[in-house]
């Protein structure tokens, strides 16, 4: 019997996710790459205390994603922790070891760093990240990673951040990557958007914004306008996908 015939179960653990990319996409995987007996699911959760309950489960899934609202709030159910997925403080991927110990790590930055690089000649060396959730956090991490400064804003900022007020043109063109890392203008509300000085962007601007859905938001359309280079959420979602996958894989 080969590894494909095996029967594997993964999924999805977040709440109110019948929209999920990730259902989806490992399902047209798996029929794609023709991956027999594999089944992904989704563990809608009311509270992330119901993760208990999917643990016990019999069998044990082969592997997990997470999603919002429960990325951070998974953690304390969680054996141990990837260096990343720590640093991070967030928690979209799960693996059980070769001990059957769960695993947290962390792909979004993985995702993320690939999606952006393939879109530029070179690194950029500035950014301004909007928001500071737990999307951004793995964010500020792949910043990190490739020598990318960055500036903080929040609605409520805390010490070292940028409220929305504070941004002007000398802090905008100092800047060549600016990141949506909140939800504003998620479908269905299309029609939202961080609230920047749009009027002060340029073609020396790449837009990035962490929504796949609607495929061009507001806060792209309004980039594109003004002759900035833009790119939604879609190829950072394929990117961590697979690295969950081969996270999943790496011991079998």
């Amino acid at each position: 019997m080969t590894k494909k015939d095996l029967h594997k179960q993964f999924g999805l653990v977040g709440k109110n996710i019948d929209y999920s990319f990730s259902r989806r996409y490992f399902s047209e995987k798996f029929l794609r790459e023709n991956i027999t007996n594999h089944q992904y699911v989704n563990y809608d959760l009311k509270s992330v205390e119901e993760f208990k309950h999917v643990l016990k489960n019999t069998p044990i899934p082969n592997g997990l994603n997470v999603t919002i609202p429960y990325k951070k709030e998974i953690i304390p159910f969680l054996d141990k922790l990837s260096e990343e997925a720590e640093t991070i403080g967030a928690v979209n991927t799960i693996v059980w070891d070769p001990s059957g110990k769960t695993v947290g790590h962390n792909t979004d930055h993985v995702g993320f760093t690939k999606a952006l690089l393939e879109q530029v000649h070179s690194a950029p060396t500035k950014a301004l990240v909007l928001g500071t959730g737990g999307a951004s956090k793995a964010i500020q991490y792949a910043l990190d990673k490739i020598h990318c400064k960055y500036l903080m804003v929040s609605r409520n900022p805390q010490k070292n951040q940028l409220s929305y007020d504070d941004l002007n043109s000398d802090i905008l063109n100092s800047v060549e990557l600016i990141i949506n890392t909140t939800p504003l203008g998620t479908f269905p509300n299309i029609s939202d958007a961080p609230p920047i000085p749009y009027n002060l962007l340029h073609s020396k601007h790449f837009l990035f914004d962490l929504i796949y859905n609607p495929e061009e938001t507001q806060f792209l359309k309004e980039g594109k306008s003004r002759g900035c280079k833009t790119t939604n959420g879609y190829k950072m979602l394929v990117y961590q996908a697979e690295k969950s996958w081969e996270l999943w894989n790496r011991d079998s």
